[in-house]
């Protein structure tokens, strides 16, 4: 299997970016990397060159391009030329830390969707606290579409799905509906039309209409939202997560030598929160929908996240998550 790498997009690129490869390449000996960017720059953090291939170029997507021309204009960037790479059968999948919307574009334009999809949703895994370690669920729509109708949530419905038993290995996946209550009528209209879409789909175990404050606790193994309020929430959720750590961890600099004290005897248990809450574990999120794996991850990401995304592709492509959602969804819309 071969994975097309925008190895110049993010923050630390292309350091993080080709570091992470490097630790994957030691997991999966049976994939092949295809690197897009600057050569020179590349092949100073290749420690072993076995399975890389680095295609040359000079031009990249910045941060703050705007996505849908940069996609059009920069054909020669590092992102489009991975795309295209996937789109000609060159790659199997397309990985990125780089401009989100921008990557979005590029799944959309140039690998493209597929016909039973008519707006693919970007869907990452959430940590949950309850359950064993690796326990989580599949929250789409995370922001590639702002606008939305209620059968676009129930294509999210099913796509999250089936990524969660196929993916995840979760058996019957519960599929709960993002809403400002968890009565039957309670929503807008677009959630209120959901729901009874979702409810009325025999292929999805739907248990109803779940509440923000409940995510963690696994109320459901997949939540539906549209992409407007997912992008939403997904923010305030990093928000409240880097606050609580940044102000736990002032608190205990400021405590004198008995706070200290009692940090130290904390440590692994404070560790093992920070890894329970970070969703990066999980790997990256994938632009569900498109005709081949399209994968982001953080723009400020290190080497470690970008090994458990290239471990998440490997298994999608393991499993011919793509051609079968196809044919599942031929199946079950006959």
């Amino acid at each position: 299997m071969k994975i097309a790498v925008d190895a110049m997009g993010g923050d630390n690129a292309p350091k993080a970016i080709v570091e992470g490869v490097m630790l994957a390449k030691k997991d999966f000996p049976d994939i092949e990397f295809l690197l897009f960017g600057k050569e020179s720059a590349i092949k100073e953090y290749v420690t072993d060159d076995k399975n890389i291939t680095i295609i040359h170029t000079d031009e990249k997507i910045e941060s703050d391009d705007e996505p849908v021309k940069a996609i059009r204009r920069k054909k020669q960037s590092s992102m489009v030329l991975a795309a295209q790479a996937v789109k000609e059968k060159q790659a199997d999948a397309l990985f990125s830390a780089g401009n989100t919307g921008a990557l979005l574009a590029a799944g959309l334009f140039v690998v493209g969707r597929i016909k039973q999809v008519e707006r693919p949703g970007l869907m990452t895994t959430m940590p949950v606290f309850t359950g064993g370690k690796g326990a989580g669920f599949d929250f789409i729509d995370m922001g590639a579409n702002a606008d939305n109708k209620p059968e676009h949530l129930l294509t999210y419905g099913i796509l999250a799905s089936y990524y969660a038993s196929q993916v995840r290995g979760v058996k019957n996946p519960r599929v709960g509906l993002l809403n400002n209550g968890t009565e039957d009528t309670k929503g807008s209209e677009l959630t209120k039309k959901a729901f009874e879409l979702l409810k009325e789909e025999p292929s999805l175990n739907f248990v109803g209409n779940v509440e923000a404050r409940d995510l963690f606790n696994g109320v459901a193994d997949v939540v539906v939202t549209d992409g407007f309020t997912g992008n939403a929430v997904l923010k305030s959720i990093e928000g409240t997560a880097q606050a609580i750590m940044s102000n736990l961890k002032s608190s205990i600099l400021d405590s004198g030598l008995k706070g200290k004290m009692g940090a130290l005897l904390l440590k692994d248990s404070l560790k093992e929160l920070k890894q329970k809450m970070d969703y990066s574990n999980h790997g990256g999120a994938v632009l569900f929908g498109v005709k081949a794996p399209v994968v982001k991850t953080h723009g400020s990401t290190g080497p470690d996240a970008v090994r458990h995304t290239i471990r998440q592709i490997h298994t999608m492509l393991e499993k011919d998550v793509v051609n079968n959602l196809v044919a599942y969804f031929d199946e079950h819309q006959a």
